[in-house]
């Protein structure tokens, strides 16, 4: 193994032991190292940090100055182990993120993605089953999408009804009340599972035609599969409306029926950050102007009274 391999291991097992899941940092790191090695470096330089950064000429440039904020925070750690080490300086790729406002789905593309979801090619009589369900609960829960994925089967309560969510984003768990009728959609898949798998090779409360436990990677190539076929996305399009998107979706029509019904928003906005899992109530907050029609609630609210007053 060479020095960088070694010191690349000994940075993720560092990192992950403080807390950090470092799925796409580590798949990153790891394809950085190789391409180094196959330039024949022996450590990293900043010439070729970049190289590596802009290699995909169809990415965009705040994944190029991702990439290299990753690799740079790599070199650092190198650098106290290898004095020839560069280090990135900041700024060198500029990019100033904007955070794009999320893909509300409607009900009618809801349904025609479960529907191309009930249709999935399934040799073992599970994978459209797996994935209608899935795709329905992120739906419905507002989830991550490595949340269900990292479900186990004694996460899951279908006699009361709800869902232990266990070490995700930062470390945080939450436990999730769940509708009856998500309750019971979830006990279907368990009996479906269990009578065409009763001797899965997992825990996984999903899992797929091997019986193996699903991958996040997986089930966003499927989404995108979907997703063209019944036109949310162009055939070759690599951008449109994302998996996390149901997420927003949920938390959006969480709001907007709050608003509709009078409900004290600013009072019951944390009960909405805690069941999401978002670490700040401010995460939340932005979802108050993340659609035309939500704000133009939210400012029905700001407009004053004749005494000067506001409905806020």
């Amino acid at each position: 193994m060479s020095a960088l391999n070694t010191a690349l291991t000994e940075y993720l097992n560092m990192r992950r032991a403080l807390g950090f899941k470092l799925y796409d940092t580590g798949l990153c790191l790891h394809d950085f190292v190789g391409f180094t090695e196959a330039e024949g470096a022996c450590f990293i330089t900043t010439e070729l940090a970049v190289r590596w950064a802009i290699q995909s000429r169809q990415a965009s440039p705040a994944r190029w100055a991702r990439r290299l904020g990753i690799v740079r925070l790599f070199a650092q750690y190198c650098s106290a182990l290898e004095a020839r080490t560069e280090v990135p300086p900041p700024g060198l790729l500029p990019h100033r993120y904007t955070r794009k406002p999320p893909y509300i789905f409607s009900d009618e593309e809801i349904t025609r993605l479960l529907l191309a979801a009930k249709h999935l090619p399934s040799p073992g009589g599970l994978r459209a089953l797996t994935y209608t369900t899935l795709l329905s609960l992120l739906t419905v829960a507002g989830m991550r999408i490595s949340e269900p994925v990292a479900l186990d089967r004694a996460d899951v309560d279908l006699i009361d009804g709800s869902l232990t969510i266990r070490g995700s984003k930062f470390g945080k768990s939450r436990w999730l009340p769940l509708h009856p009728t998500t309750r019971a959609a979830l006990q279907d898949y368990a009996t479906q599972r269990d009578r065409l798998y009763s001797s899965a090779l997992t825990p996984s409360f999903f899992i797929s035609e091997r019986g193996i436990r699903l991958t996040t990677c997986t089930v966003r190539a499927t989404f995108v599969k979907l997703s063209r076929q019944i036109g949310l996305r162009g055939p070759q399009d690599s951008f449109g409306p994302r998996l996390h998107d149901l997420r927003h979706g949920f938390a959006i029509r969480t709001l907007l029926n709050w608003y509709r019904s009078g409900v004290d928003v600013e009072q019951h906005l944390p009960e909405l950050a805690a069941y999401l899992g978002h670490a700040h109530v401010n995460d939340t907050y932005w979802y108050l102007t993340a659609t035309p029609e939500l704000l133009s609630l939210v400012s029905q609210r700001l407009e004053p009274f004749p005494d000067g007053g506001t409905l806020l």
